[in-house]
This record gives structure tokens, C-alpha cells and sequence, in this order.
């Protein structure tokens, strides 16, 4: 009974979110990973490898444990042992610890460290964003709801960027660069983006006209996207007003998870 009683006690400062000790132990946590992660930049670093390296060296070691000990009391302590294991969270606890360790038979594994960054994500946790933010969740359903739409529209993207591909590769040729389909395909993606390295050119006239052709369709296709979401994003937001609103006394402003008015106390619509 006293192993449950602490292991209770753990899971509530470890895997807890409310003010006090488990939001505290978060922070503490994440100052920590951003400590370890700012070391590993400074360590590659020459000029403060050369003089700090044994010192940076000794702080990865300290690190590694204390990452290995809370990773280990996060299993002792779950509620479902596999199913933390095997989560987001857990793989990025289990992969933050590994590269030291690796470092000791792989020379150079311990830059894979930077790994450890990923574990910063767990402020959003801390502070509730994804769960709470309506915002947030407002955006993520509207792309959700446009995922058919966003996948014609880059498989439309990706034939027209074979096309101009495919024509420079039979206008320009390798004598200008062009040596291959899948390097005239590249060509065409970063000019369709308007990225435009300029390590690959046209250098016909033709050649040159196909180019401007793939510049215009650029500027034509590039505001889709924005308006596809925008369109979903107007749509979800009158679906949340409707949703919220009560039928009975016609106000709003109720929690997204509540089922009756705070209002009247009728009951609300059901959300979808």
C-alpha cells in the first residue's frame, strides 16, 4: 500500500499539470532540456570546445542521468506503463537519453542530442494550449476538414511542376545543366516556389519563355492554399458560433465541452 501511495505521489508531480508541484517539476524540467540543449550548441563551438569542452563534456554526462532517472520513474510511476512507453512523450524521453550512451560505441552519435528540443514541447502541456485554446483547435478542424481539398491541389502542383520539368529537360538538355529528369523536376520546384537558387538556369530562348511560364503559374497557384483554409477556417467558425449558442435564451460563450446552458440551463447542441 505505501508503493502505491508513493507511486501516486509521483504520477501526480511528474505527469501532473495543475499549479503546484507537477506544474513546478514541468518548468524545472524544461529549463533543464533547454540547459542541455544550449551545451550542445556551445560545445560544437570550437573556441569553447577548445577551452570549455572537458566542462561541457562532464554536463552531458549529468544531464544523460538525470534524463535516464526521471525517464525510468516516468515508467515505475504510469498508470499504463506500454501505453507511455510507446506514446509521443515516451519516445522522445527514451530517444533524449540514448545518443550518450551511443556516443561511448558510435564517435560523433552524441550530436544527436539536439533530439532533446523536441521535449520543450511539453509547455504545451503544461500550459494547456492544445486542449483549451479554441483558437487552435478552431485552425487544426478547418485544416483537418480541408485535407481532400489541400491534396488535389499538390497533386496538382506535382503534375505541373513534372510538366515544366520534363520540358526543360528536352529544350535545355545536360549541355545547360539540365542533366537529368529528376534534376530538370528540381529545377521546376524551386522556381515554382519561388525559391530560386539560381544553380540551375535556362539558357534558350524557348527554354527561357517555359521559365516565365512557371514563374506566372507560381503566382497564380501560391494564394490557393491560403484561400482553402480561409474558406474551411469561415465555415468551422460559424459552426462553433451555432454550436455555442443556446436555443433556448440565444447566448453564447459557453465551454466546448459543456452540455447544458450556463445561461437557462437547456440543453445545448449537440457539437459535431
Amino acid at each position: 500500500m505505501a508503493d502505491l501511495t508513493l507511486r501516486e505521489k509521483m504520477r501526480e508531480i511528474i505527469f501532473g499539470t495543475e499549479p503546484g508541484p507537477g506544474r513546478t517539476f514541468d518548468i524545472v524540467l524544461i529549463a533543464v532540456i533547454i540547459s542541455s540543449v544550449t551545451a550542445l550548441f556551445l560545445d560544437s563551438v570550437a573556441s569553447i570546445h577548445a577551452r570549455w569542452g572537458d566542462w561541457l563534456y562532464a554536463a552531458e554526462l549529468g544531464f544523460t542521468l538525470l534524463f535516464t532517472v526521471e525517464y525510468l520513474a516516468r515508467i515505475y510511476c504510469s498508470a499504463d506503463r506500454r501505453q507511455y512507453m510507446f506514446s509521443f512523450y515516451g519516445l522522445v524521453d527514451l530517444l533524449a537519453t540514448l545518443p550518450t550512451y551511443l556516443a561511448l560505441l558510435v564517435p560523433g552519435a552524441q550530436h544527436l542530442l539536439v533530439i532533446r528540443i523536441f521535449r520543450v514541447l511539453r509547455v504545451f502541456r503544461v500550459l494547456k494550449l492544445v486542449q483549451y485554446t479554441s483558437e487552435a483547435n478552431v485552425l487544426l478542424r478547418s485544416i483537418a476538414a480541408s485535407r481532400h481539398k489541400i491534396f488535389v491541389f499538390f497533386t496538382t502542383v506535382l503534375t505541373l511542376v513534372i510538366a515544366f520539368g520534363s520540358l526543360m529537360y528536352l529544350i535545355e538538355g545536360p549541355a545547360n545543366g539540365f542533366t537529368s529528369l529528376p534534376r530538370s523536376i528540381y529545377w521546376a520546384i524551386v522556381t515554382v516556389t519561388t525559391v530560386g537558387y539560381g544553380d540551375i538556369v535556362p539558357h534558350t530562348a524557348l527554354g527561357q519563355v517555359i521559365a516565365a511560364l512557371a514563374m506566372v503559374t507560381s503566382y497564380a497557384i501560391i494564394a490557393i492554399p491560403t484561400g482553402i483554409i480561409s474558406s474551411e477556417l469561415l465555415q468551422e467558425a460559424q459552426r462553433e458560433a451555432t454550436r455555442s449558442q443556446c436555443k433556448a435564451c440565444k447566448k453564447r460563450g459557453h465551454d466546448r465541452d459543456a452540455r447544458y446552458c450556463k445561461h437557462c440551463g437547456e440543453a445545448l447542441p449537440p457539437k459535431f
